[in-house]
Formats: structure tokens, sequence, C-alpha cells
């Protein structure tokens, strides 16, 4: 059942665990495109990591995404109208340890991008609290809360939190919150 924003109770100390998918290269900041060498969102999921002690897992697609911000979003588009599921380089397979399951993606044309979505559909969340962290520049959450609960199914879904990518470096305080 997905409750959103009723559970306050610190999940610190919990034994947990981040699913991340981060993009490098040209990104859409505040002031335009730029170049980073590391993803918004894996600094985000690093965050959780320091704050929690969680587990961090990275997924990687096989196939690079493009550096090209705007060839990045013409992948991600095609993979979204096809329902793609991008082949990754290791699949996590068993999430029974673990109590809290923190998802960190960006948002790629209003949802999680379909790599995420690849890792999910391969895990049972039956009985986890889940909470997701959306990276974005201007649009939020989105959908995105859409996918959490189409592939998070039997878990205890919490309130999302949307970040703009290019204050992740400065979310700390935010995430320790929202934690």
């Amino acid at each position: 059942m997905s409750i959103f924003g009723k559970k306050t109770e610190s999940l610190k100390g919990k034994k947990s665990l981040v699913i991340y998918f981060s993009h490098t290269g040209e990104n859409y900041m505040a002031d335009g495109i730029r170049n980073i060498d590391k993803g918004n969102t894996e600094i985000v999921a690093e965050i959780i990591k320091d704050i929690t002690g969680a587990d961090l897992f990275k997924v990687e697609t096989i196939k690079e995404y493009p550096y090209n911000y705007k060839e990045c979003c013409d992948v991600a588009k095609q993979e979204l109208n096809s329902n793609a599921r991008p082949e990754l380089k290791q699949y996590l397979e068993d999430i029974s340890q673990y109590e809290v399951i923190y998802l960190c993606s960006p948002i790629w044309w209003n949802y999680m991008p379909n790599a995420m979505l690849s890792q999910l559909e391969k895990l049972s969340f039956e009985g986890k609290i889940v909470k997701y962290v959306i990276t974005h520049e201007g649009s939020g959450i989105g959908a995105c809360n859409k996918n959490v609960e189409e592939f998070c199914k039997g878990a205890d879904i919490r309130e999302g939190l949307a970040i703009r990518g290019s204050s992740a470096k400065d979310s700390r305080n935010i995430i320790e919150n929202w934690i």
C-alpha cells in the first residue's frame, strides 16, 4: 500500500540500501548545459549513504548513454516510447536483508530512466519501506511516483523528495530531514 507523507519516524539505524542511477557528461543545469564528472543523483545517493550507513548499488547500463545532452535525451525518449529495458552490467538479485530501500534517480521525460526500471522489475519489494529521491532541473517528481508504485508492489512507499540537480551538493540538510 502506498502511503505518501503519513509516516514520520526516523529511518536512521535501519538496514538500508540505496539503488541509484546517475548520468555524467552533459547535463541540463539551472545555468544551462554543463559537463559534470559526477552525476547529481550519485551525489544524492552518497549523501544518503553517509547519513544512514546504507549500502549502495549503482545501476549501470552495458551500452552507456551518450555524453551529449541532446543525444542522451533522444535515446531516453526512444526507450520510453518503446518501453525498452536496457541491459545492465550487473543486476541486484535480492534485497531481503534490507528494511529500507532508497531509490535515487533523475527524471527523464517525466519518468525514471528505463535503465532504473530494468533493475527495479527484477526485485521483490514486499514488506520493504521504500523512499525515493528524484533529481531534476525544474520538473520535480513528475510521474516518477507512478514508476515507484508499479515496480515496488507490496512496499510501504513513503513520501518522495525532489532535489534540483544543480543543488545536489548542498542538499544534505534537506535529505537528513526527509529521512
